[in-house]
């Protein structure tokens, strides 16, 4: 019985000493046996996280809207240029730290930009799933009368519109502003994989002329200027991560 006894009284001071160990342990303290949600929810900073050597690609695989910490922490070169979601990054959204991400599709070759007509698309970042719709929709007009009729549905947008790559369908043509930032915050940095040897659509078209650039270093490189709806060219795309 007084075995027994004292059984009892060490099972009971060894259980309220892991307690009390259990309960002195900070949880806001990196712990690599975790994963990275699990250190965030238990109140791990993203400074603390960067600091264990967690990369801020695996970070925003956690969720993209901690790319608002990572900005304050690093500022926006930590972001631009990483791969992420089917292309790079090249622009962040102040008000919600949603991204935009572009990879080079010139794998098919060169194509048409499809019928012509009148039409203005807007220049901004991130209006280029508007502007791919927009002219989708336009070229489903008898468009003979006032412009040119491409016969089919092979053309730029309309194979962006439906298309499926890198795990992804919400695919679409950037506009002349988000040309521009992919080559100055991606390609100018050494990062991406844009094709130098080719001219890319843009989604951006005013009136009867549609904008298209370059990445050439030497020569177009970071300046989107007026096309020819005539000639076929190369496909960037891009997609909003939010």
């Amino acid at each position: 019985m007084k075995k027994s006894f004292y059984l009892f009284a060490f099972l009971v001071t060894f259980v309220s000493c892991n307690d009390d160990n259990s309960q002195g342990i900070d949880l806001t303290i990196y712990n690599s046996e975790l994963s990275i949600l699990e250190n965030i929810d238990n109140g791990v900073s993203i400074e603390e996280l960067l600091d264990n050597g967690i990369s801020v690609e695996n970070i925003l695989n956690v969720s993209v809207y901690l790319s608002l910490e990572i900005i304050s922490l690093l500022g926006t070169e930590a972001l631009y240029g990483l791969e992420y979601k089917g292309g790079y990054i090249f622009h962040f959204d102040e008000n919600d730290g949603s991204l935009i991400v572009a990879t080079d599709y010139s794998q098919i070759g060169n194509v048409a930009w499809g019928d012509t007509f009148e039409l203005d698309t807007s220049i901004e970042i991130g209006s280029g799933d508007l502007n791919t719709q927009q002219i989708v929709e336009g070229n489903l007009n008898d468009n003979s009368s006032n412009g040119f009729e491409h016969g089919n549905d092979n053309y730029v947008f309309k194979i962006v519109s439906d298309l499926e790559f890198n795990g992804f369908n919400d695919w679409f043509v950037p506009s002349r502003d988000s040309m521009a930032a992919i080559y100055s915050n991606v390609h100018s940095l050494g990062f991406g994989n844009f094709n130098q040897n080719i001219i890319y659509w843009s989604s951006t078209k005013i009136g009867y002329q549609p904008y298209v650039m370059g990445f050439n270093f030497d020569s177009w490189g970071g300046e989107p200027f007026l096309g020819n709806c005539a000639s076929p060219n190369g496909v960037m795309i891009a997609r909003k991560v939010n």
